[in-house]
């Protein structure tokens, strides 16, 4: 059919485009993700959805389409923690992996998914790999899995590369810090940088009843900051619950980080592991919250007991 139809509502302008409905959103970016478009009518879309900003319901649709083209990891009983891991770092070490590690410490399911975006930047893939961790492995309990974006979905791979070309971000940017790659139900760690996401990012986990960390991202990766603990909320289900306010006061000691390059950061994974450096305090803090709202998922799951 094309998409044409489609731009001429998203296209007219931050005042004048209209919003578009979850199902349509869904047939509009499953054809995007096909390749079934023109790349004229790709740039369209995604300088339109720049201008315009995506609504919830769209959102909701773009997440239905690209969840029906994606290759699901785990199994229905895994309850995985799952870390979209996109931005890399660039001033700050990049601590996603460490997360990663801890919480499967703690004997948690954690799928990483990955796609380098800036080639500048040192992203968690690379650290991982210096700490043994390679793609391909199955999710399982206690362990970190890798995926790369063109593993899951190569469609959503070919549209974040899209930036690439007009250097500007599309809904894949945003997509990939909430979608649910797995079989069954997941907790998702989505990340934003600018406060108007973590409006849209939470109406969005509510309105498609996620189980979610929402929290204000290390340079766009879903790890707290280690040198001050933000925000972070919580969905079970698409319920909202606040689990940590912002850190607020002058911090007393700055945590002694690496520097951001992927030798320096896997060494410092590997030590704050091994327990010989303390993991900064508003790491420890997320990785309580996960698995909070872990155990609360957990409970939802569990059969019912039989009333006697």
């Amino acid at each position: 059919m094309g998409i044409s139809h489609y731009i001429k509502e998203i296209g007219r302008g931050k005042d004048g485009a209209r919003a578009l409905s979850r199902e349509h959103a869904t047939d509009l970016f499953g054809q995007v993700l096909d390749g079934a478009v023109t790349d004229l009518e790709v740039g369209a879309f995604c300088l339109a959805m720049r201008i315009k900003g995506e609504t919830p319901e769209e959102m909701a649709g773009f997440l239905d389409a690209t969840r029906e083209r994606t290759l699901l990891q785990g199994s229905a009983d895994l309850l995985p923690v799952v870390l979209p891991s996109y931005n890399g770092a660039r001033k700050l070490p990049v601590l996603t992996p460490l997360l990663a590690l801890l919480l499967a410490q703690r004997g948690l399911p954690v799928l990483v998914h990955s796609a380098a975006t800036d080639s500048v930047r040192v992203h968690a893939p690379t650290v991982l790999g210096l700490l043994g961790i390679a793609p391909g492995a199955a999710v399982a309990a206690g362990q970190v899995s890798l995926a790369p974006t063109d593993t899951l979905c190569p469609g959503l791979k070919r549209l974040l590369d899209v930036r690439r070309v007009v250097g500007l971000r599309n809904p894949a940017h945003s997509l990939v810090k909430l979608m649910n790659p797995c079989v069954g139900r997941a907790l998702v760690v989505g990340s934003y940088t600018h406060p108007e996401y973590a409006v849209s990012m939470a109406q969005t986990f509510e309105l498609v009843q996620a189980d979610a960390l929402l929290l204000r991202g290390t340079e766009g990766e879903p790890v707290a900051d280690p040198r001050r603990a933000p925000q972070m909320d919580g969905f079970v289900a698409g319920q909202r619950q606040r689990l940590q306010d912002i850190q607020a006061g002058s911090l007393q000691q700055l945590p002694d980080l690496p520097a951001p390059d992927a030798e320096a950061t896997a060494r410092y994974t590997r030590a704050v592991l091994d327990g010989d450096l303390p993991v900064p305090a508003p790491l420890a803090a997320q990785v309580e919250h996960i698995l909070q709202i872990h155990t609360q998922i957990h409970a939802q799951l569990q059969p019912a007991k039989a009333t006697p």
